[in-house]
């Protein structure tokens, strides 16, 4: 009898631990999202505590449904979706230093030189003040395919040079002395 209660105790537990296939051992892996609909979302993180609305997104051009996750918090997180029924996720987005990373582990902070030893190839970004400004390019890297877009932001005064919608030519050393860090991450699904 006590076998039997083991063995049925073990499977419990077993079964427990497989009961939601989605959800990692990270609950805040920015990609292991991607798969649920608002519904299992809430589910899975009820603490969260959700907004939903619509807007504008896509400089203006796209109105979308979206979801905030844990407002007004460290760990806030945006999600739009394809459609107003919240099935299916189009982007998540996050730029508060919070819980949240990426399965590489970029977060918000991560150095520009640890986003060039994780992409195993030298990344370059777009100039800054303007929509998509600090924009990284992973240049056929590892990470060319992660559908991670990333933002850098430097730390302090900028020369003009490091301005505007292009890609930025700039020396190491120039590079170096804008102690750049990941300011936002946008998951494209």
């Amino acid at each position: 009898m006590k076998k039997l209660s083991l063995i049925i105790i073990v499977l419990s537990l077993a079964a427990c631990g497989s009961s939601n296939s989605k959800m990692s051992k990270d609950k805040f892996v920015v990609e292991n999202l991607t798969n649920y609909n608002a519904e299992e979302l809430k589910a899975n993180y009820p603490e969260a505590d959700f907004l939903e609305d619509t807007g504008m997104f896509e400089e203006g051009t796209v109105e979308r449904a979206y979801t905030v996750m844990y407002p007004d918090t460290p760990d806030e997180l945006h999600i739009t979706w394809k459609t107003e029924d919240r099935k299916e996720i189009f982007d998540i987005r996050f730029s508060e230093n919070g819980k949240w990373k990426s399965t590489e582990g970029i977060e918000i902070g991560t150095m520009y030189e640890a986003l060039n030893k994780l992409n195993k190839k030298e990344i370059s970004f777009y100039g800054f003040g303007w929509d998509y400004g600090g924009a990284v390019m992973w240049n056929n890297g590892k990470l060319e395919n992660s559908n991670l877009r990333v933002f850098l932001a430097p730390k302090g005064e900028v020369a003009n040079k490091f301005y505007g919608d292009r890609i930025i030519e700039a020396s190491k050393e120039e590079i170096e002395s804008l102690d750049l860090k990941v300011a936002s991450i946008m998951l494209v699904n």
